[in-house]
């Protein structure tokens, strides 16, 4: 029989999956998750990605926008910003299967040079739309290279290469274009952001964010919150609250230890920030989310 995505993917995540449902495979970039049941909220700043649902049922939610996808559908996310997520609909006999694709901006850049589109455009930074054919089909010969693990170095470069074609070729590309656009805003702003990322927990001065995005002060604020939809400190806020409840879930660390860890210097203040971004204190939220997946 005709080994399809889904299949692949199934595979691959039954096989590898960890106990939240993450497979990193052998491919830079190329992640399956799987659940068998239903989540929380799930909050996160991911990097640009492109992720294609198989099986299963997610929302997604960005600010007011809330988008609903399911088999058939692929999630685009052109910027680092903000969303909280739950899976919907997953069962053991029908688990939520999806594939997800890290956006490569030099690959993008590259091939927008190629293909001598348009000049990107700002666009909305989640994006839905039914999965193309032929990114489908990309994907799955990038996933038929894990069963020979010989080829992955000599030839996931190009069908990476060729699935991000493909996308740029699509109805969203030009909104995809703004991640290869290196003097772009969106580009700018990703300089401060991965700076963010490296030092989450130090002390990080508005000016010291402006010159890595190459931006005077009052430029960078405003397309900071244009790009993220956060301010700094907020972005900054956020990255250090995700990595405390990661700390506490997956490493057994104490509220405390997780406060200081993340650059909290009052443990009150990281109790009330978390309680106002997750909706319950540390204790009680990690708890709950034990609980749900002993369930």
């Amino acid at each position: 029989m005709t080994d399809t995505l889904l299949d692949a993917v199934r595979r691959y995540a039954d096989a590898h999956a960890d106990p939240a449902g993450f497979a990193q495979t052998p491919i830079p970039g190329l992640t399956t998750i799987r659940s068998t049941t239903p989540s929380g909220l799930l909050h996160a700043i991911p990097r640009p990605l492109v992720c294609l649902v198989l099986q299963g049922t997610k929302q997604v939610a960005m600010g007011a926008q809330t988008l609903t996808y399911q088999a058939g559908d692929s999630l685009l996310i052109t910027a680092d910003v903000p969303i909280v997520s739950q899976i919907t609909r997953a069962s053991a006999d029908e688990p939520y299967l999806s594939l997800v694709v890290d956006l490569d901006p030099a690959v993008i850049a590259d091939l927008s040079l190629q293909m001598e589109q348009a000049s990107p455009v700002d666009s909305a930074r989640v994006l839905l739309d039914p999965t193309d054919a032929e990114v489908s089909e990309a994907a799955l010969r990038l996933m038929r290279l894990l069963d020979r693990p010989a080829s992955v170095p000599v030839l996931h470069a190009q069908l990476v290469r060729e699935l991000h074609y493909w996308l740029l070729a699509g109805r969203h590309g030009a909104a995809i274009r703004q991640l290869g656009w290196s003097d772009g805003h969106t580009q700018r702003i990703a300089r401060a952001v991965s700076l963010l990322r490296q030092a989450y927990s130090e002390p990080l001065p508005i000016a010291r964010l402006a010159e890595a995005a190459r931006m005077s002060r009052s430029s960078f604020h405003q397309h900071f919150r244009a790009v993220t939809s956060l301010s700094p400190l907020q972005f900054q806020k956020q990255l250090r609250l995700i990595e405390a409840r990661r700390l506490m879930l997956a490493e057994g660390a104490s509220a405390s230890s997780a406060a200081f860890a993340v650059g909290y210097e009052s443990v009150p203040q990281f109790t009330r920030e978390y309680g106002r971004l997750f909706g319950l204190p540390p204790v009680k939220d990690t708890g709950a989310l034990r609980a749900e997946a002993a369930g």
